[in-house]
């Protein structure tokens, strides 16, 4: 065999091994992608290199397959449909203390869910993986939270806190799987947690 020939066959599989490598990486970008949503571009924004977020978003994963996140059982989920639901009545009388605790409620479900409690940076992190569909209005929750503990937030915006801990919640009372779908809203109340004429005592 000819020198030309083997150079041939070597660039050939060079070549080759290059497009098999390409499009793994294409691959597994578009499945980081489909996985995170808003919160890869988000990443991707903030880190030095889209390679470093996306290596970022599979520790992500590989993080939370070693927590062992578990579905609620029907009776917890029954507990915690009630006690949105006394949550959401107080709100008309008292509405930072039912954003208060709205917020212990989420957190008591993601603990229960296997989630552990540390820093909030690494509670967005982990919950990014199987929420991130809801997680920039858990974010603006948090937001609204912090402001209230300083008496610096209007009924709407607390109103809008309920709202998204709401959203967030209802995809923790739901399968891992159903994660980011919205179908388990249901176990928590509907899409618009106030009716009109609620909303309209609440700013009156």
């Amino acid at each position: 065999m000819s020198t030309g020939i083997i150079v041939g066959i070597v660039v050939a599989v060079i070549v080759i091994g290059a497009a098999v490598l390409a499009g793994m990486v294409v691959l597994r970008r578009r499945r980081l992608q489909q996985r995170f949503g808003p919160e890869y571009g988000r990443l991707v924004g903030e880190r030095d290199s889209r390679r470093e977020a996306e290596a970022e978003l599979t520790e992500r994963e590989r993080r939370v397959e070693e927590l062992d996140i578990q579905p609620l059982t029907d009776p917890a989920r029954a507990k915690y449909a009630g006690q949105w639901a006394s949550i959401q009545e107080q709100f008309v009388d008292a509405p930072a203390e039912a954003v208060s605790r709205a917020r212990l409620l989420v957190a008591a479900v993601m603990t229960e869910r296997g989630y552990p409690a540390g820093n909030d940076d690494q509670v967005l992190a982990d919950l990014s993986v199987w929420h991130s569909g809801t997680l920039d209005r858990y974010r603006a929750a948090e937001e609204i939270s912090r402001r209230a503990a300083a008496g610096a937030v209007s009924t709407e915006e607390l109103r809008r806190a309920m709202v998204d801990y709401r959203a967030l919640l209802g995809d923790l009372v739901g399968e891992p799987g159903d994660a980011g779908s919205g179908s388990a809203a249901v176990a928590v109340g509907t899409s618009e947690p106030f009716t009109e004429s609620e909303k309209e005592e609440m700013t009156a």
